[in-house]
């Protein structure tokens, strides 16, 4: 009998790959356990089983007050105690195989994080997939997926990233990862034996999960190429690696100590022909061609963010002709006007309102306009208060001179202002007043651009708020929803434009002049 039990337990831990000895201690808990339940049973008491010969016995002690153990150890093994633990026994003994399997199993896994598994998909939906990994199943979570590409079919092998073991009442719980950029370095461990053995190690990882990774190596041993090895004959050893992530693209870099150095190597496929670092801010000023700008940035900034993650370098990539024009002081707008503020949108009325830049009040575009046209009246009345001065000043020499110098003199005046007149309205020198005489200093009239931009012939000057300026570029949020204004050297060259004075400038040009009219009136009638 005891070489049937002998065996049956070796059997039993060889199959449920368990030491026998734990399974010793499992059955000497469980009739422990069945024995407890007799009710004359010791309180304080144990379990032996010999393995040579299999003999079982149950041995106990007195309690004292305190619930210490007191006096001799006993044999209190009952007569019929195989008989009535049986059941009990087996009972519990196929619970603490149970739980000791998945101890196991916990123990396996838990110092595997970090590592690469494989195993067999058996399971996947939109939420998760479930991969056999033999003892235990790994649980992939749909934020640990590539998004790109296609889904994990059933029935397929695949590699994959541990990123946590839970210890769990039903057993472990590993979730693993696709995305995880310690897969991509696992991955080149498997397929690189110069990274295996330390000669090559593999300094920092950046990665788009299903488009685009960056890794840089570095050797410890001169004689070895880091990108070379990595890469191997005619690149198997890195298509290795490329065909496991479903045709992401892997850019292999040599690590620098030198910043310099890394930075443009980072950058790669992009040449990089100067880098500048800033260390107080972290930045890295990087110049390229012109025709390499494009490369460097990435598809939506995909080469620039990866090689920011690799190098831990903020980076700011500029061309050629913007770095000059920066080092000439040059603006592509230099020598337009800008109104002193910006239009922004009322979230209560849905209206457009002028905002100062000096902080006061936001104005309609309404009170915009009046102020606008009141500025201009001023700067008017200003210059016609400097003419009737220089006017009384030469009345006054005038009046020195003889009565015929005098006429010439005023002749000639006549003339001059004419041809000053003219000159005026005829800014391009063409000869007569046309669209083509926009002024670029905003010192006549203006008219305001509001609706079909294509309205305005291209080349006008246009003076408004800054973002004005992107009033006919399709591209900007702006298009459409700015104000601007076109200026011109006079109101004949805004009407010869194409260009109507606004409703409320007419109205108030009128009021002026019969106010003018008024006041020359009431001169006269004084005079009288």
């Amino acid at each position: 009998m005891s070489n049937e039990m002998t065996d049956a337990l070796a059997a039993l831990a060889e199959s449920r790959d368990i030491p026998i000895e734990k399974l010793y201690g499992i059955l000497a808990n469980a009739l422990e356990s069945a024995y407890k339940r007799d009710p004359e049973a010791y309180e304080y008491s144990w379990v032996t089983i010999d393995p040579s010969t299999f003999e079982i016995r149950v041995w106990a002690q007195e309690l004292d007050y305190d619930g210490e153990p007191e006096g001799p150890e006993m044999d209190v093994t009952p007569e019929n105690f195989g008989r009535i633990a049986a059941q009990t026994t087996k009972q519990v003994l196929m619970q603490g195989i149970r739980e000791e399997e998945r101890e196991m199993k916990y123990e396996h896994y838990a110092g595997k994080e970090g590592e690469i598994v494989t195993g067999i998909v058996q399971q996947t939906d939109s939420r998760y997939t479930l991969i056999d990994l033999g003892r235990v199943e790994a649980l992939l979570p749909q934020a640990e997926q590539v998004s790109v590409g296609p889904r994990p079919e059933s029935g397929s092998r695949l590699k994959a990233y541990i990123v946590e073991v839970r210890k769990t009442v039903k057993g472990p719980q590993i979730v693993v990862s696709r995305t995880h950029p310690g897969l991509v370095k696992r991955l080149f461990e498997l397929e690189v034996p110069e990274i295996a053995d330390g000669i090559v190690e593999l300094k920092a990882c950046a990665r788009e999960p299903g488009h685009r990774t960056k890794i840089a190596v570095f050797s410890h041993d001169q004689n070895v190429d880091p990108v070379g090895a990595c890469v191997g004959a005619r690149g198997s050893r890195v298509r290795m690696v490329v065909n496991e992530l479903n045709g992401e693209k892997v850019d292999i870099i040599p690590f620098s100590e030198d910043p310099y150095e890394f930075v443009a190597k980072a950058l790669s496929p992009a040449k990089v022909k100067e880098v500048r670092i800033d260390e107080s801010t972290a930045t890295a000023t990087v110049i390229v061609p012109d025709f390499q700008l494009s490369l460097a940035i990435g598809k939506e900034g995909q080469n620039a963010r990866l090689a920011h993650r690799l190098t831990g370098w903020r980076i700011d990539i500029k061309s050629e002709t913007q770095l000059e024009e920066e080092a000439l002081g040059m603006d592509t707008y230099e020598g337009e006007e800008w109104a002193e503020g910006e239009w922004v949108l009322n979230e209560n009325t849905g209206e457009q309102m002028w905002q100062p830049a000096d902080g006061s009040e936001a104005m309609t575009l309404e009170q915009w306009e009046a102020a606008t046209n009141e500025d201009g009246d001023d700067a008017t009345d200003a210059g016609d208060d400097a003419s009737e001065s220089s006017d009384s000043d030469d009345e006054s020499a005038d009046a020195e001179s003889a009565d015929d110098a005098a006429d010439e003199n005023s002749d000639d005046s006549n003339s001059d202002d004419s041809e000053v007149e003219s000159e005026t309205l005829d800014s391009d020198g063409d000869g007569e007043v046309n669209a083509e005489d926009a002024s670029p200093y905003g010192d006549g009239s203006h008219a305001l651009i509001d609706g079909d931009p294509d309205q305005m012939p291209e080349g006008f000057p246009v003076k408004g708020n800054d973002d004005s300026k992107l009033y006919h570029n399709e591209d900007s949020p702006f298009y459409g929803r700015t104000k601007a204004e076109v200026w011109f050297a006079s109101d004949e060259a805004a009407e010869a434009a194409g260009f109507s004075k606004p409703e409320s400038q007419i109205a108030k040009e009128e009021e002026a002049s019969t106010d003018e009219a008024s006041t020359e009136e009431a001169s006269t009638d004084a005079e009288d």
